[in-house]
């Protein structure tokens, strides 16, 4: 099969799609007793939503065309195969230098029972003398009064893409047609929107009283994870470009000011996707070595202490529930260590679906009840019976209609029901609420997307009737969901700048990790800015 433009943006960023689940603090209750609160303006009683996937949409996003009729290897560069007479060229303007686009693609092939799939997504960060895309020069950047053409190749010059505008919408957004070749032959077109995402679609900067309360800037890669215990702020982080990946270490005494106490990357494995903690012990997610332990005995001075292998792809996710450490394998499955002795893991079991190599396996898990809640990436999302790790039982799932990504969840309990909110990854991902009371018959109830379908959720919070969301490039996402079937927005900070220090054109960029631990404040892992810390809202 060719490979997909997702697969290639996700190779850029070495499979940087990560996750972590649930709680924190080890002054918070555990994953498994993290519940939300009934509320007496919802009684239990819900409609069954129909399941329609991530990735339809009715039609194309510009009236332009590209003519796939004998198209080879060449034909991205084949301008003339491009028809934007349908166009409005006229409202074209030039692009201003140092902002961000991203490039939702619409494939211009009709699905079986109409419409039209929803495929990649592309970015691209203008400078003065031209530009990025897939992290690399613009191969061609011609763009200004009634013109817009970009070509992109990746490092491994494997691919061509070209993008010629038709419209621009509004200042902010352009659209038009592109065509995507790949191993010397045309392997999608179809139609595009280039939105400018700092300018957050003509939303305020915050609402809802959630201010910016204090921030620290780490030197390391692509900061994506965080926990937060004995006064420090844990942040880790992927390589980024020339920049190694590793760990954080804030004192976060003063949430107003957070102080950078130390940094620890190694230069062969430094990829650090994930953390989590219990007592002294510091684990992390390594996709060199697996899970690795620290001793935060001196919280400002972490000391490692061995590393749990998980395969030769490393751990991707880890969660800790009670005397139990989660570690999450790609395409291996979820090994479960006995953490009685928290610097000493032992290992119980390791639980696998038959479809782990073939889909994806565990992206992600949470705990609650005694079950095993897994966003099983392109398999689906299901809950398993954890109870006895002897005789571990998968007890159902819920399978999307489009093959989308289930990538995060946060369960809890409201009038009764168990209920879970799901989140997906990639564009047009969207939060799901799913009664999974009954495991064996899963049932969609509620949904909530933000006004920009190109962004994407990466970690929920459940706390209380309130979840906290990391949205990507839509920053902070607050939701009051104590009527469940209708989640409602009550609070927002968009973290992206166009200015912020190693901000790239990459569709994972934005806001990855978030926790809240109970004491009064949000942290948050931005993957430009680093440590955001914001003050906790009031439960409604």
């Amino acid at each position: 099969m060719t490979p997909s433009l997702r697969a290639l943006l996700s190779a850029c960023l070495l499979l940087s799609s990560p996750g972590l689940s649930g709680c924190d603090d080890d002054s918070d209750p555990s994953p498994s007793e993290d519940a939300g609160t009934p509320d007496a303006g919802w009684d239990g009683t819900y409609t069954e939503l129909e399941e329609q996937g991530d990735f339809r949409d009715p039609g194309p996003y510009a009236p332009c065309t590209f003519d796939t009729q004998d198209a080879g290897g060449s034909a991205c560069l084949e301008l003339s195969r491009f028809d934007l007479s349908g166009c409005d060229v006229g409202t074209l303007t030039d692009v201003e230098p140092g902002s961000i686009y991203i490039l939702p693609n619409r494939d211009g092939r009709h699905v079986p029972d109409g419409g039209y799939r929803l495929t990649d997504v592309g970015g691209v960060r203008f400078t003065e003398d031209g530009g990025t895309m897939f992290f690399q020069p613009l191969a061609v950047k011609d763009t200004g009064p009634g013109r817009f053409h970009l070509r992109g190749v990746p490092a491994s010059g494997a691919a061509t893409i070209t993008y010629l505008g038709c419209e621009q919408k509004s200042p902010d957004l352009i659209t038009g047609c592109f065509a995507y070749c790949a191993r010397n032959r045309l392997s999608r077109s179809g139609t595009f929107e280039a939105h400018r995402v700092s300018h957050w679609g003509g939303e305020p900067e915050s609402s809802g009283g959630l201010a910016l309360h204090g921030e620290g800037y780490t030197p390391l890669g692509h900061p994506l994870d965080l926990y937060v215990t004995k006064g420090h702020a844990y942040v880790v982080s992927i390589p980024k470009q020339v920049r190694l990946g590793g760990l954080s270490v804030f004192d976060v005494s003063n949430p107003a000011a957070p102080v950078l106490k130390t940094t620890l990357s190694l230069p062969h494995d430094n990829y650090w996707n994930a953390v989590w903690a219990k007592g002294d012990a510091l684990y992390v997610a390594s996709n060199a070595s697996g899970t690795l332990v620290y001793d935060i005995s001196e919280p400002a001075n972490p000391r490692f202490v061995r590393s749990v292998t998980t395969g030769d792809r490393g751990t991707h996710t880890v969660l800790v529930d009670g005397d139990r450490l989660y570690s999450m394998a790609p395409s291996l499955g979820t090994f479960v260590h006995d953490i009685s002795d928290p610097l000493s893991p032992e290992l119980r079991t390791v639980i696998a679906a038959p479809e782990v190599a073939t889909l994806g396996g565990p992206h992600d898990a949470f705990v609650y009840g005694n079950r095993l809640y897994v966003s099983e990436s392109y398999r689906g999302y299901f809950v398993l019976d954890v109870t006895d790790l002897d005789d571990v039982r998968e007890l159902g799932g819920y399978v999307r209609p489009d093959f989308s990504f289930a990538h995060h969840s946060a369960v809890g309990t409201f009038a009764g029901r168990t209920l879970a909110f799901e989140g997906g990854e990639f564009q047009h991902a969207h939060l799901r609420v799913l009664d999974v009371t009954d495991p064996a018959r899963i049932v969609k109830i509620g949904e909530f997307r933000t006004h920009r379908p190109f962004t994407s959720i990466h970690n929920i919070i459940l706390r209380g009737n309130l979840l906290y969301v990391a949205w990507y490039h839509d920053g902070v996402r607050v939701l009051d969901v104590s009527n469940p079937t209708r989640p409602r927005q009550v609070a927002h900070y968009n973290t992206f700048r166009d200015t912020d220090p190693d901000r790239t054109d990459s569709p994972f960029e934005g806001l990855l990790g978030i926790r809240v631990p109970g004491d009064g404040y949000v942290y948050a892992a931005d993957s430009s800015r680093g440590l955001l810390v914001f003050r906790e809202l009031p439960q409604p």
